[in-house]
Formats: C-alpha cells, structure tokens, sequence
C-alpha cells in the first residue's frame, strides 16, 4: 500500500509541477475561459427554452393503437452503436497484433529498476488510465450538455450515469488488449481471438443485414435489433448505452446494474492480468519505445522506424528520378509509402473506403438504403481526412537540419512534404465519388465538390497540427494552443458552414448545394490557415541540433 501512495505522490508532484509552468503565464488562460463562457452561454440559453417548451407530448399510435416506430430516432441510435462496435472489434483485431502499455520510457528506466513489485506498479497505472478517458467525458458532457440543455435534465444521477458511461468505455479497451496479449505470451492464443473477432464481425454484420431483408425498406430494419433494448445486454457497447440513456429511461436499478458489471469486468481483469502478466517489463518495452519515437518524431526530436506498419520492409523498389531539390521530400515519402503498402498511391484502405461507398450507391439504388446513407457516409469521409490532417505525425520533419539545407522556396519545401498525401487523396476520391454517383444517380456537380471539400477538409486539419508545432517552443503551450484553435476553428468556421450548408438544403432540398456551400465555406477556412502556416515556416529557425 505504502507503494501506491508513492507512485500517487509522485503524480501529484508532477501535476504541481505542470500548474505552475502553466501560472507562470496566466494570459494563456484567457482562450479557455472564453470558451468556458460560451458553453455557459449555451446552456442558459437551451434552459430557457425548455422552460418555455415544458409541455409533454403524446407518442403517435398507428391503427392497432401500438406507439409507432420513429426509424429517424432508430436509425442515429442504431448507428451510434454500430461505430461504437466497430471501434470494439477495431480494439480487439488490435491486441492481436500489438501489446498496449500504460507507460513512458521514463516509467522504464526508474520504476521498472526500483525496489516496487511489478503487480503494484501494473495495478497503479492500470486504474490511473481512466484520467483520460474521464477527462475526455467531461469535454463531451460539457460540450453535449450545453447543446442539449433544452433537451435533456442534467441532474446528479443523470450526469454521473453519462459520465461513467462515457468514460468506461474507453478506458475498458486498454486493460482488455492487455490481457489479450498477456495471455497470448503464456499461451499463443492470438489466432483463436482473431478467428473469434472475425465470427463476432460477422455475426453484428448478419444483425444489420436480417432485420433490414425482411422489412418493406432496408433502411427502416437495418437498425430494428441494434437499436432495440434487449442489445444493451451486449458486453461494453451495450452497457455504456444502457449507462447514457438513463437519462430517458430513469431505471436507477437497470443503470446501477450496469456499472456494477464494468466494476465487476475491470477486477475480473486486474485478477487474470496479475495472475498470468507475471514480469511483464518486457511485453511492454517494446511498445513503450514504439510509442516514445513516435512522439518524439511529431516533436522533430527523433527519426521514427520504417518498419512501422509496413508490409514489407525489404522490398526491392525501382523508382523513377524524382529530381532534385525540395522533391526529394516527395522522394521520401514515395519510398515510405512503398514500403508500406502494395502500391504507394493507392493502397488496402483507400481500396477498402471506395469500395464501402460504392456498395452504398449500389444498394441506395435498389431502394436498399436510401440516398441519405451515402450522402453521411459522404460527409463521415470529410470528418476522417480532416482528423487524417490533424494526425500527421511528421510534422517534425520541419525542424531537421535537411528542411533548412534544401536549396528550395518554404512553399516548395512544404508542397512536396505533402504532395504525396493530396496525390492520394485525390486518386482515393475519384475512384470512390465517380462510380458511386453514376451508379446512384446523383447530381454530377458532387463529383468536383467532393474532391475539392475532401482535399480542403485535409489541409484544414494539416494546418491546424503545423502551425503550433513549428511556431510555439514549449511544450506545454503546444498542449494548450492546439486545443485552442481546434475548438476555434470548429466555433467560428466549420459550424457556421455547416449552419449555412443545412439552411441551403432546407430551402432547396438539394443534398449537392448544400455540400457546395459548405466546401466554399470551410475553402476560406483554408485560405487562412494555409496562409498562416507559409507565413509561420518562413519564420522557423533551427534552434535544435541532432
């Protein structure tokens, strides 16, 4: 026991530590207080009016005098939970192919070598990782709760329900894949659990797929099982949903049970963890490592490894003459991608995302689904390249002596940095747009729209990773400012977009001149944030040496 109040003291000392760096300049506080303030904003504003909206209303009965099924309600809740079960499998697939750890390098080098029992160690961090994830659930109650103030009574039991709920199912994932891989160190059972994620695949995929065959409409049964609340028996998916909707339901002693089980499912964890983990120091080295290089290569401090993801690292390549000068950036990623992948410009993912989008315009035209889920699937596209963008992990790349020797222009330098991603990107949503609206029969300006929103939403996000990153020295300013201007961007360019694209299809009921507004809007988005970004390179000297 003495040995967790060490390891909490320590934490705290560090967390001390952090306050104090972040007080010695306070005005780097006025950004969250002014979000802090618009949230409030919100709020008071949904709460007066749902004072003014406080009458009940009646659900519609159909003629048998049964409640009749609002498939618009069906259809967001059962999609929520088809993401949430394919981020799970997404979780699982991942244990069999790598460990996950609870640590840093600097965890590695002192406590792994102190005069502290392992277990005690594992346990500590084990239960320590929930602070991210309860972090993340009060950003999203804050953020939820602001909007849905009118909707929703945020009470004691109905904030910590949504809260709990939140939080356990991220932090659940971590201890699960660490035992996945615990287990398959003492037993080799790794092809057992990914037969069995693939059983579980397919068994969800036949609950989307049944239900919706043997309605008069696809899309009005693809979600009738999902959706329905015998699933929120369902391990983890089905638990959290069962945790967030007491808000609706009210059933102290359904959501009671539900957090019961988590608590219940994390100790039978940490029993079978200690149990088998043994001296676990070096199933998690070498993630650690893995995990250190690839922060320290967004940090510019550090080459990140090839072998990294690849397919295969030693493959033979016959490139062609890329030229010379800021084109040997292009060089370099042509070769990393090469190596990662079967072909560098088009690859297993782009293949696998057209290919879902196509299905969809497929079944959208033998009334499987309707437009509508093609149209999402659409924006769903914009919202992962925009966090593709964000993701871009080297940035670092910036800040090596090479960046500043290369005899080129800065917006040379940095076009050919990414050029290889907008080559991609554009070869992924020509494949994926063209045939899907030939086949659906959409409007044929979403073609050129498409590709120009896709390429603008992926440097949106590429703006917002570079310009902190090569523009703030500290590290804990990086950590504030991004966030900053993540929240920013999102409040006074892409929301107001979004806004105007929805008032342009409410007015003309026309999915493309919504889509067309929205890519002019977040267009000037970019323009700003492209401008910044140039202006701030031409700025960057190199302060570091390697």
């Amino acid at each position: 026991m003495n040995e967790i109040k060490l390891l909490i003291r320590k934490d705290l000392l560090i967390l001390k530590n952090n306050i104090l760096l972040i007080l010695r300049n306070p005005l780097r506080l006025i950004p969250y207080a002014a979000i802090v303030g618009y949230f409030f904003f919100i709020y008071t504003m949904r709460m007066r009016d749902r004072a003014e909206d406080m009458g009940s209303q009646m659900p519609e009965l159909d003629a048998n005098g049964l409640p009749e099924v609002d498939f618009a309600v069906q259809n967001i809740i059962g999609g929520v939970t088809v993401l949430a079960l394919g981020f799970l499998l997404f979780q699982l697939f991942r244990a069999t192919k790598r460990n996950v750890s609870f640590f840093t390098m600097a965890d590695v080098n002192l406590l792994f070598t102190g005069p502290v029992k392992p277990e005690n160690i594992l346990i500590y961090y084990m239960g320590r990782s929930i602070l991210p994830s309860l972090g993340g659930s009060i950003i999203f109650l804050v953020y939820g709760g602001s909007q849905m103030a009118g909707t929703l009574d945020f009470s004691p039991d109905n904030i910590f329900f949504i809260l709990f709920g939140f939080a356990f199912f991220f932090f659940l994932l971590s201890p699960i894949r660490f035992l996945i891989y615990t287990l398959h160190t003492k037993y080799d059972i790794l092809e057992p659990i990914k037969n069995g994620v693939t059983v579980l695949a397919v068994l969800l995929g036949a609950m989307v797929l049944i239900p919706g065959l043997m309605a008069d409409k696809f899309w009005q049964g693809m979600f009738s099982w999902i959706a329905s609340p015998w699933f929120d028996l369902f391990p983890i998916v089905g638990w959290t949903r069962g945790m967030m909707s007491y808000a609706f339901h009210q059933n102290l002693i359904l959501a009671l049970a539900f957090f019961g089980l988590y608590v219940l499912t994390y100790y039978l964890i940490v029993r079978l963890v200690i149990q088998f983990a043994g001296y676990y120091y070096e199933d998690v080295l070498e993630v650690t490592k893995s995990n250190e290089i690839q922060r320290d290569k967004v940090k510019g401090k550090k080459e990140a490894s090839e072998a990294t993801g690849s397919l295969n690292t030693k493959k033979q390549l016959a490139l062609p003459d890329f030229g010379v000068g800021a084109k040997a950036f292009y060089w370099r990623n042509y070769v990393h991608a090469s190596r990662q992948d079967f072909h560098p410009l088009f690859g297993v993912y782009s293949l696998v995302m057209a290919g879902i989008g196509i299905v969809f315009a497929v079944l959208s035209r033998f009334d499987w689904f309707s437009h509508k889920v093609l149209n999402g699937y659409i924006l769903v596209l914009l919202g992962f390249y925009f966090l593709a963008g964000i993701g871009r992990t080297n940035i670092g790349d910036l800040k090596k002596p090479y960046f500043f020797l290369i005899p080129a222009s800065w917006s040379a330098k940095f076009w050919n940095l990414i050029k290889l991603d907008l080559v991609q990107i554009l070869l992924f949503a020509a494949v994926m747009i063209v045939p899907s609206v030939l086949i659906a029969g959409l409007h044929l300006l979403m073609i050129p729209i498409f590709i120009f929103g896709i390429i603008v939403s992926y440097m949106i996000g590429v703006c917002i990773n570079l310009i902190p990153q090569i523009s703030l020295e500290e590290g804990w300013d990086r950590k504030l400012i991004k966030p900053v201007m993540l929240i920013g961007i999102f409040l006074f360019g892409i929301i107001p977009a979004l806004i105007f694209g929805i008032l342009v299809f409410v007015l003309t009921k026309q999915f493309v001149w919504m889509m067309l507004t929205v890519a002019i809007g977040m267009s000037f988005v970019a323009a700003i944030l492209i401008h910044v970004a140039l202006d701030v390179l031409t700025r960057l000297e190199f302060k570091e040496a390697n």
